[in-house]
């Protein structure tokens, strides 16, 4: 499960930034990138319980979700990754789960059929944005 990994890095950039700034911080938006298909429910559950321990109980952590977008690097050509996603074997979802590069293995431009695509954006987890109290 690598979503406690993630959670553990978040709060420990959380925790790091307050320590800095030396102020306190009241809320933490956090961008996860679709592709990397983080099972928020299970990121949220651990980023709660890693608070208690970090002294970030007061702290607001919202995630949002960015959609993955790809582009055919033949034709010019640009869609979502949900819009593959249904379509996919749970087996194959899993291993783009796992590895989000494996995602050219998989699935080719909708509409020319070439599996040479960018991901234009929908990878990662990031911090994106941290309040302060008083901002």
């Amino acid at each position: 499960m690598h979503e406690w990994a993630l959670a553990e890095a978040i709060i420990k950039t959380i925790d790091n930034v307050a320590k800095e700034k030396g102020e306190k911080i009241f809320r933490v938006i956090v961008k996860v990138g679709e592709l990397q298909q983080i099972e928020n429910d299970i990121l949220e559950f651990a980023l709660n319980e890693l608070k208690k321990e970090y002294t970030l109980n007061d702290v607001e952590i919202v995630l949002e979700e960015e959609p993955a977008v790809l582009r055919c690097r033949v034709c010019g050509y640009e869609w979502k990754f949900r819009d593959n996603l249904a379509n996919l074997d749970p087996l194959i979802a899993e291993s783009i789960h796992f590895i989000p590069e494996s995602v050219h293995a998989f699935i080719k431009c909708p509409s020319c059929g070439s599996p040479d695509f960018e991901i234009v954006k929908g990878r990662g987890v990031w911090i994106e944005e941290i309040e302060f109290e008083g901002e």
